[in-house]
């Protein structure tokens, strides 16, 4: 039974302090447009330091046990700014507005022609994460619901136009990133749940599009945020069984900071499901094993454990290092506890 109960990671790991300022990265909202300042290093140095401070998060989700890894995003400002602010139409040095999922107004790239994919924006971070492990590799981008979410539109003046593009470019990225050596590549899309009215009306036709062709293994994410950042958070996801039609064979939720209502799964039954059981709150100390095998049980209730991978909440961006690395060792040796159990 080893090849079931896998454990990944949702995307992020804490960036060093020697390489962020992470006291201005934790007092602001993620940045949507390129948030420089938050580099501790000189621009020159700035690559060679993120490659060395990836290699250092590798190293820890290894040594964790944990099975399908990410590069921890470190090179990243936020989530989704590193390739929204990549593309071609996209006005960078005249931000616009729009409204967090929080409901504070945020500077945001603001669409101003055509959205074109111009060079691969990910590629060297997969091919670099594929060079240091020989474990299974996930590469995470933010979806184009979520991005048309994240800009001011001055130019299609119709968000699911808008989106449509977005999911081209989406697509482009997608389809290299396989070639680059991804096993999984995993679109982001916590806008689901903040827009979800929205959501009904375009967002699978711009997910399934921006995965279309396809061949690869593919997940799709959807959350409540940062739990450092979102801090009222409802108990349910009102948009979660209408992905029972998106084209990704992965669905990734989290479950554990809330108490989900886990019954939900059923509703996704053709789908394998990533499911958060470490909650990853400001406050929340590094779980007991059993505490969290016994998350990984109730999951068991209604999805079977070839279906089932489990993970973190959702990104460990702003946990201290040391608790990120005692969260994802208690997940490990939970998922071993309980795969035994099934043997």
């Amino acid at each position: 039974m080893q090849d079931v109960l896998l454990t990944t990671v949702v995307g992020s790991y804490p960036q060093p302090d020697w390489l962020v300022d992470r006291a201005m990265l934790g007092s602001r909202l993620p940045p949507r447009t390129r948030a420089l300042e938050i580099w501790r290093v000189a621009p020159d140095y700035l690559e060679q330091a993120q490659d060395d401070a990836t290699v250092v998060a590798i190293g820890d989700m290894e040594r964790a046990g944990i099975d399908i890894i990410t590069d921890g995003e470190i090179r990243r400002e936020s989530y989704s700014n590193r390739f929204a602010t990549a593309l071609e139409g996209m006005d960078l040095d005249h931000p616009g507005t729009a409204l967090d999922r929080t409901g504070h107004p945020n500077p945001v790239p603001r669409v101003v022609g055509p959205i074109r994919r111009t060079r691969p924006v990910e590629v060297r971070d997969v091919e670099f994460l594929r060079s240091a492990t020989t474990r299974t590799i996930k590469a995470t981008l933010p979806g184009p619901f979520t991005m048309s979410q994240q800009a001011q539109d001055d130019y299609y003046h119709d968000e699911e136009a808008l989106a449509m593009a977005l999911a081209e470019a989406v697509n482009e990225e997608v389809r290299d990133l396989f070639a680059a050596g991804a096993d999984i590549v995993q679109l982001d899309e916590p806008y689901l749940q903040a827009r979800a009215e929205k959501a009904r009306r375009f967002a699978l036709p711009a997910i399934n599009r921006a995965l279309a062709g396809i061949s690869g293994t593919t997940a799709l994410h959807t959350c409540f945020g940062y739990a450092h950042i979102v801090h009222s958070r409802p108990a349910g996801y009102p948009f979660l069984e209408e992905l029972a039609d998106v084209a990704a064979q992965q669905i990734s939720m989290e479950s554990a900071q809330q108490k989900v209502d886990l019954s939900v799964l059923k509703s996704l039954s053709g789908k394998t499901l990533i499911v958060g059981v470490i909650d990853l709150a400001d406050d929340a100390p590094v779980e007991d094993v059993d505490v969290v095998a016994g998350r990984i049980r109730e999951a068991l209730g209604f999805v079977p454990p070839e279906r089932l991978i489990l993970a973190p909440d959702c990104g460990m961006k702003y946990l201290p290092r040391a608790k990120a690395f005692g969260k994802l060792s208690a997940l490990a040796r939970a998922a071993a506890l309980v795969r035994a159990e099934l043997s």
